[in-house]
């Protein structure tokens, strides 16, 4: 059921991102290719039969972890910037790209490296599974370990919480709608898999669906909405920039909450 979740998420992840491609050639949009493609690397790196053999070429350590762990930040950081931007206020955006938004970004990155690096080293295993066991030291760290690892992307899916509600709430057009839907799904699968990282391994399938299912909505959401915008004549001849487009409409539909500046 495990490999079905991820196999999933990483057709979703590598489908997004080869639609994106003639796009980023012509130099268009080059940030949502980004983000596709750095999760389509994150899929990758969450299963075992790309986890090991490209754990033993950094010294079959776990380091691989790390690093995904790391792709997984930038990853929902890009996502973070872009949704600030074309729905979210001027505060949301400092809370992210701000000067306390990378302090929060730099903690949770440099705890996990940290802590990373004050366990006892045991051979590649995906998701860490056997780390534990190798000593009471690893087995005390694991839960630190992983509070930092979903720790930002959580902070992340609150802060946008807010404001992609008031787009689905708003009356831009359905399909922009739909698309802040699925990242609010999103957003609520990521923080529920940080809770989850607290319960312990009973839940092993359910934390594997929620952090998938998270992955795939904030995907699918994003797809969503570069596809309104790729339907909306009036922006494809002027060449605006989702955000503008976005923060524009919302100012000028009555009944819709208005956005940052």
């Amino acid at each position: 059921m495990i490999e079905i979740l991820q196999w999933t998420t990483l057709i979703v992840c590598a489908a997004a991102t080869l639609a994106r491609i003639p796009s980023a050639l012509r130099g268009r949009n080059r940030s949502l290719f980004m983000i596709f493609l750095l999760a389509t690397a994150a899929a990758i790196l969450s299963m075992e039969q790309f986890y090991l053999p490209a754990d033993r070429a950094v010294g079959g350590m776990n380091i691989a972890n790390v690093l995904l762990r790391l792709i997984i930040f930038a990853t929902i950081h890009l996502i973070a910037l872009r949704v600030s931007k074309a729905f979210g206020t001027a505060e949301a955006h400092r809370l992210i790209s701000g000067p306390a938004g990378l302090a929060v970004m730099g903690i949770f990155a440099a705890a996990l490296v940290g802590i990373f690096a004050m366990m006892n080293p045991a051979p590649s295993s995906l998701g860490l599974a056997d780390v534990g066991d190798r000593s009471a030291r690893n087995a005390a760290l694991l839960p630190f370990y992983w509070a930092a690892a979903r720790g930002y992307p959580a902070y992340l899916a609150l802060v946008l919480l807010p404001s992609l509600v008031r787009t689905v709430n708003s009356s831009l057009p359905g399909l922009v709608r739909t698309g802040a839907a699925l990242m609010v799904a999103g957003a609520v699968a990521t923080a529920t898999g940080f809770l989850l990282e607290f319960i312990g391994p009973a839940l092993d399938l359910l934390r594997s669906a929620v952090n998938n299912a998270a992955v795939v909505f904030f995907i699918l959401g994003l797809a969503a909405v570069w596809l309104a915008r790729v339907r909306a004549p009036g922006l494809r001849r002027s060449g605006r920039r989702p955000g503008k487009f976005l923060r524009r409409s919302l100012r000028k539909r009555p009944g819709t909450s208005h956005t940052g500046r």
